[in-house]
C-alpha cells in the first residue's frame, strides 16, 4: 500500500487483512447486499444472466435458494418472491395484459380469487371454474384466454385437480397453466412433468417449515418463461432478503423427512374423526370419497399433514366452540411448521356453504399423534356437550 498506512477512520472501511475465505460449512453463508463492487467498470456493465449487479438482482444466498428449488422440480429457473401471495400476483403480472381472460379453479387459496377482483379494474377478466371439470375446461376458453390457474387439492376443500388432462387443453389453444403446488411442495407432485408450464410454491409452508419465514417462489418449466418471470420481477423491484433465503435453505434438507412424518400423523388423525359419530365428512385426497381419489392416486406419490373435517349437525357455534377448545392445536392459517393449527372459516362456499360453515381444516405439526387425538377428543366433547 502507497503513501503510508491509512488513518483509523479510512481503515474502518478498507482494513488492512481480511480474514481468509478458505473455509466450509453445511450452512450457505448469508450474503447481504445492496451495492455490489466491480473491479472494472466493464464488468459493472455486463448485463449476463448470472452477473451479480445490485442487491435486488439476488446474492449468492438467493441463487443458491433458486437453484435447489429448481432442481426439486427440475426446472429451468427459479424466481423467488417476498411470499407465497407475492408469487401469484408476479404470474398473474408476467403473463396476462388487459383484454386477457383466466380461469381459475373455486377451490384456490381465497386471496388469488381476491387478487382475480382486483385485476378487472385493469381490464383483465378472472373467470371462476369448478375444479372437478377436467378436460371440460375447454368449454370456457376462449380465445382471449390467456392463463390457467390450478391448485391441487384445494388447500381447504382437497378437491384433487386433473392437472394432465388441464395441460393438455391449454397446449392445445396455447394457453399457459399455472399450478399452486404449494402442498406437494414439489415432492408429492411435479406439474412441470404434467404439462404445466409453471409452478408456484409459497416456501412459507414446507420448504420453511418452521413457522417463522414468508416467501415463494415461482418454477418455470422453459427457459422462455423463466426469463419472462424474471425480467418481470426485476422491473417490479420484486426481491427477497437473504436472511429469509436462508431460513428456507435451513429447512430444505429436512423437507422430505418432515412431510412423511406429517403425513403418518395426519391420516392417522384423519381416520380416527372419520369414526366420530359428529362428523359428516373428512376431506384427505387419500380416502375414496374425496373428489379426485383417483387422479390423486394416479399422480400423486403421497399425501401432505392438512385435511379437513366437516361435521354432521353441529352448529356454527358449536363449531367454533369445537376449535376454541383446542390446546396442541393452536388457532392460526397456514401449514407445514412444527405446531399443529386449526381453522374454521367465515363465508366459505365449499364445497356448499351450509357445508363450509361446518368445515374446519387441520394442519398436522410434530407433537406426539396421541396427544393430539386426545386434544381432538377433548374439544368434540366440550362441543357437543
Amino acid at each position: 500500500m502507497g503513501g503510508g498506512r491509512r488513518k483509523t477512520e479510512t481503515r474502518l472501511i478498507h482494513p488492512d487483512a481480511h480474514a481468509s475465505r478458505d473455509f466450509e460449512a453445511v450452512p450457505t453463508p448469508i450474503y447481504r447486499a445492496s451495492t455490489v463492487f466491480f473491479d472494472s467498470l466493464a464488468e459493472a456493465f455486463d448485463h449476463g444472466e448470472d452477473h451479480y449487479r445490485y442487491g435486488v438482482n439476488g446474492t449468492p444466498t438467493t441463487r443458491e435458494l433458486e437453484l435447489r428449488m429448481a432442481g426439486i422440480e427440475g426446472a429451468a429457473g427459479c424466481i423467488l418472491a417476498p411470499s407465497g401471495l407475492a408469487a401469484i400476483a408476479l404470474t398473474y403480472i408476467a403473463c396476462c395484459r388487459p383484454g386477457d381472460h383466466a380461469l381459475l379453479p373455486a377451490s384456490a387459496y381465497a386471496p388469488n380469487s381476491r387478487i382475480a377482483r382486483f385485476l378487472a379494474d385493469f381490464g383483465i377478466d378472472v373467470q371462476i371454474y369448478d375444479p372437478c371439470i377436467g378436460a371440460g375446461i375447454e368449454s370456457l376458453v376462449t380465445d382471449r384466454t390467456r392463463l390457467i390457474w390450478c391448485e391441487s387439492p384445494g388447500s381447504i376443500s382437497m378437491e384433487v385437480q386433473d392437472i394432465p388432462a388441464i395441460c393438455k387443453i391449454a397446449a392445445r389453444h396455447d394457453i399457459l397453466v399455472a399450478v399452486d403446488n404449494s402442498y406437494a411442495a414439489g415432492l408429492l407432485f411435479n406439474p412441470l412433468t404434467h404439462g404445466a408450464d409453471l409452478s408456484v410454491h409459497a416456501l412459507t409452508k414446507y420448504p420453511g417449515g418452521h413457522g417463522d419465514v414468508l416467501m415463494g417462489c415461482i418454477n418455470a418449466r422453459s427457459d422462455r418463461m423463466a426469463k419472462k418471470m424474471r425480467d418481470t420481477a426485476r422491473l417490479l423491484g420484486i426481491c427477497v432478503s437473504p436472511d429469509d433465503a436462508a431460513l428456507v435453505l435451513r429447512g430444505l434438507p429436512s423437507m422430505a423427512m418432515r412431510i412423511a412424518h406429517v403425513e403418518r400423523q395426519a391420516l392417522d388423525l384423519a381416520r380416527w374423526m372419520r369414526d366420530q359419530p359428529c362428523v359428516e365428512k373428512v376431506l384427505h385426497p387419500a380416502f375414496p370419497d374425496c373428489p379426485g381419489h383417483e387422479i390423486w392416486k394416479r399422480d400423486f406419490s403421497g399425501s401432505a399433514g392438512i385435511f379437513s373435517v366437516i361435521f354432521l349437525d353441529w352448529s356454527r357455534a358449536q363449531v367454533e366452540a369445537f376449535v376454541d377448545s383446542l390446546e396442541l392445536f393452536r388457532i392460526g392459517y397456514s401449514w407445514g411448521g412444527p405446531v399443529s393449527l386449526a381453522m374454521a372459516y367465515r363465508g366459505l362456499d365449499r364445497p356448499t356453504p351450509e357445508k363450509g360453515a361446518r368445515l374446519v381444516r387441520f394442519s398436522v405439526g410434530f407433537e406426539d399423534v396421541e396427544d393430539l387425538r386426545a386434544d381432538l377428543a377433548r374439544a368434540i366433547e366440550r362441543a357437543s356437550g
